[in-house]
């Protein structure tokens, strides 16, 4: 997210940049975590959010479980998030020797992001203002196969929605370099600052 901070640190935004050991808990524990760390941060509010992939789980769990009051949340923009949950941890984790690799590198928090029972689809409709950036290109094929349709390689398109966003953007970018990319920088600051992405006219 290191883009993302120097882009906004340009704009003038005050910006701290939350880290999580995502590998070493579930979400639950996680976004408790991230929520102490705001708001020994700053506890008053409204403040904008900008994050990625399952950072975006964490904000929503943070705010459905009182740790982060509503009032807080200024404008966020999500990128990559499995608002849906993800194909690949309803697959991965019960295939031979791949689960082992995919529990060891997703940690607890991996295995609650499937699409039917999973973390995600328990959530509410988000009720702050919302925009969420997928992307969809991918150079992973296997992980391609299992999501379907268009995809990052790890989140689907359409599992990046979610009930209550203002807006949604679909960008040609791979999941983990999402927030690399000039033109999605330039989108997370638009919308933090207007409420829409840009389009071109």
């Amino acid at each position: 997210m290191r883009p993302v901070e120097r882009a906004l640190i340009r704009r003038g935004y005050d910006v701290f940049n939350v880290d999580y050991p995502s590998r070493t808990a579930d979400i639950e524990t996680l976004a408790a975590d991230v929520a102490r760390q705001v708001r020994a941060w700053r506890g008053d509010g409204p403040l904008h959010f900008v994050t990625h992939s399952l950072g975006g789980i964490l904000l929503r769990v943070a705010v459905d479980g009182g740790h982060l009051p509503l009032e807080q949340i200024g404008r966020v923009v999500m990128l990559g998030p499995p608002n849906g949950g993800s194909e690949l941890a309803d697959v991965l984790p019960h295939v031979p020797l791949v689960g082992w690799i995919y529990r060891r590198f997703t940690g607890p928090a991996g295995l609650q992001l499937g699409t039917e029972t999973g973390v995600p689809r328990r959530l509410q409709a988000v009720s702050f203002d919302l925009g969420v950036i997928a992307g969809s290109r991918s150079y992973n094929p296997l992980f391609s196969a299992i999501l379907g349709d268009a995809n990052d390689g790890k989140v689907r398109v359409e599992q990046a929605r979610v009930e209550g966003m203002r807006d949604f953007l679909v960008v040609p970018h791979w999941h983990p370099l999402l927030m690399m990319a000039p033109t999605v920088v330039a989108q997370i600051v638009h919308y933090l600052e207007a409420g829409t992405f840009r389009r071109e006219q």
